[in-house]
């Protein structure tokens, strides 16, 4: 059985991830370094090693945090629930995302402009199969008429897309909208716009 961790190895171990989500996401796999995630970290290298074996270890820890993270507001989806507002909840809560986990994001564009190569299987396993999931709920959704008929893994898709947009290319929305703008209120608005006018059934 194994022993439970300290409190500094708690700690360690946090700022380990803290670091290597920064140099991740800044680098990329291949471009970062565990001597930049030891730095970054405030640890040396071999006390890094001890928490994590290699660069691959920290980057797969991250990732699995990353996708409970990004599924999580999937699948609050409630089948009962009223069909255009849980949508729409589902979109504010994914601009909130873009908002709150901007360098999760890049990190996970990265790893998808990658092709994948360390998140295939959790792409192809559990994510297709809570898509395929949430999908057969909107396809009943639309059949009853509750909400536009349309092809309900690209909703989902466009969902993904409108609202990481925001995060992923946060300097861009920025530089465009100027100082005075808030970016993720504005588009929570225009989100809602959009989306509250493409679901209701004509």
């Amino acid at each position: 059985m194994l022993k439970p961790r300290t409190r500094i190895q708690e700690r360690n171990s946090k700022a380990i991830l803290e670091a290597g989500l920064d140099v991740f996401s800044q680098h990329g796999f291949r471009g970062a370094t565990l001597d930049q995630i030891a730095e970054v970290a405030g640890l040396s290298k071999p006390n890094l090693l001890y928490y994590f074996p290699s660069k691959d270890a920290v980057y797969l820890a991250l990732l699995a945090q990353l996708m409970q993270t990004w599924l999580d507001p999937l699948r609050h989806i409630n089948p009962k629930g009223e069909p255009v507002e849980e949508i729409l909840a589902y979109v504010h809560r994914k601009v909130e995302l873009a908002r709150d986990y901007p360098r999760e994001s890049r990190l996970f564009a990265n790893e998808i402009l990658q092709g994948a190569p360390r998140m295939l299987t959790e792409i192809e396993g559990p994510l297709k199969t809570l898509v395929e999931e949430k999908s057969m709920i909107l396809r009943r959704w639309m059949a009853e008429g509750r909400i536009a008929q349309m092809p309900p893994v690209h909703l989902i898709f466009s969902i993904w897309a409108l609202t990481q947009h925001y995060a992923d290319f946060d300097v861009q929305v920025r530089a465009v909208l100027g100082k005075t703008h808030d970016p993720f209120a504005e588009a929570g608005e225009y989100l809602d716009l959009l989306f509250r006018r493409l679901l209701t059934p004509p």
